[in-house]
């Protein structure tokens, strides 16, 4: 766990809001119910209403910071949450201080 990439990733609120919805992917509905295992990319990129390109951008940098986990299915990249990442960032944020 890289905690200076977390930061980074977190520093930003369309990030913080991806993590937000993909904690309760059922806001996807359909999209998210047909795919076991992650929110496809474009669902994301629809729900917020940005541009392809700056979506990935934002869930690329997720990914490097490990926030994020990704998984190719066809033509679909499905993203979901981290949250062993993410616990223990949390872990070290409230230890660590």
């Amino acid at each position: 766990m890289d905690a200076d990439l977390i930061h980074k990733a977190l520093a930003n609120p369309l990030r913080r809001e991806i993590l937000a919805w993909l904690k309760a992917p059922e806001g996807f509905t359909q999209t998210h119910a047909a795919f076991d295992g992650g929110v496809p990319l474009s669902a994301i990129q629809v729900r917020s209403g940005l541009s392809q390109s700056t979506v990935s951008a934002h869930v690329a940098s997720m990914i490097e910071a490990g926030l994020l986990v990704s998984k190719r299915v066809g033509s679909f990249l499905l993203l979901s949450r981290n949250e062993e990442v993410i616990a223990a960032f949390v872990r070290e944020v409230v230890h660590g201080l």
